[in-house]
């Protein structure tokens, strides 16, 4: 079920309970007014209502990747109708003994293992416009002919809290959300300098040196999708481009 902020509030506890948690500490995470959430856009389209919610199994399982296939296809259908802040969280069922055991590095081969899987349950090919090589700075995860920028947080971050939550999430914005922010240039500016004023007072490092401009030459959108919990850059090899390149 694909939930939108009226509906996602009225989870009962009882009936719910980590789906109600999940929703809980999301909300308190985006506006909390003492300890800000770097990603203003992000508390924006929150607060303002545009954000849509699911949730989906255990993330390694194969129905946590039918589920969010199914999720980001009716997504597809009505985004544009959400909000120009719109994005799509979704919130994976997270075991005690995974979120206490679970490294970075593993749920990062988690987090890629069910992009792969998702991918795979596309009704609709990979659109004609977009490079199927992620070492391409044009490419992005794509889904139901749309372009999606991958967000993932998880309970093995810690010195990086922009990318810590009690459960293993994912925030999935359209890429016309971001052509749409980016439109004033001037504006953009602005508000990415902020955001990054606010990553050095929320994260206990600093600013991690993937975080680049899409479409610039030396940008790769898979490297930012997956943040480790240090300043190490990402490996210097997509995940994703040898299974996904085989097939394109």
């Amino acid at each position: 079920m694909l939930y939108d902020q009226a509906r996602v509030k009225e989870l009962s506890l009882k009936e719910n309970a980590w789906k109600y948690e999940a929703y809980r500490h999301f909300a308190m995470k985006l506006s909390d007014p003492s300890y800000l959430f770097p990603c203003i856009p992000a508390t924006i389209g929150f607060k303002r209502g545009h954000f849509r919610y699911g949730f989906i199994g255990e993330p390694s399982s194969g129905q946590a990747a039918a589920e969010m296939a199914l999720l980001l296809e009716r997504y597809g259908e009505e985004a544009r109708s959400c909000g120009k802040y719109t994005s799509l969280v979704l919130f994976c069922e997270t075991p005690k003994e995974l979120a206490d055991n679970c490294t970075v590095e593993e749920y990062k081969e988690i987090f890629w293992r069910l992009l792969l899987k998702v991918r795979a349950l596309d009704k609709h090919d990979w659109p004609a416009r977009i490079p199927a090589d992620p070492h391409d700075p044009v490419w992005e995860y794509c889904f139901g002919q749309e372009q999606y920028f991958m967000y993932c947080a998880t309970p093995a971050h810690r010195l990086r809290q922009s990318r810590y939550f009690p459960y293993f999430i994912l925030a999935i914005t359209p890429r016309w959300v971001l052509v749409e922010f980016n439109s004033s240039s001037e504006s953009a500016a602005q508000i990415k300098s902020k955001i990054r004023e606010r990553v050095l007072q929320y994260d206990a490092v600093g600013i991690h040196p993937d975080l680049n401009s899409y479409g610039s030459k030396d940008n790769f959108e898979w490297k930012q999708y997956f943040l480790g919990d240090d300043t190490a850059p990402s490996n210097s090899r997509c995940p994703f481009a040898d299974i996904h390149l085989k097939k394109n």
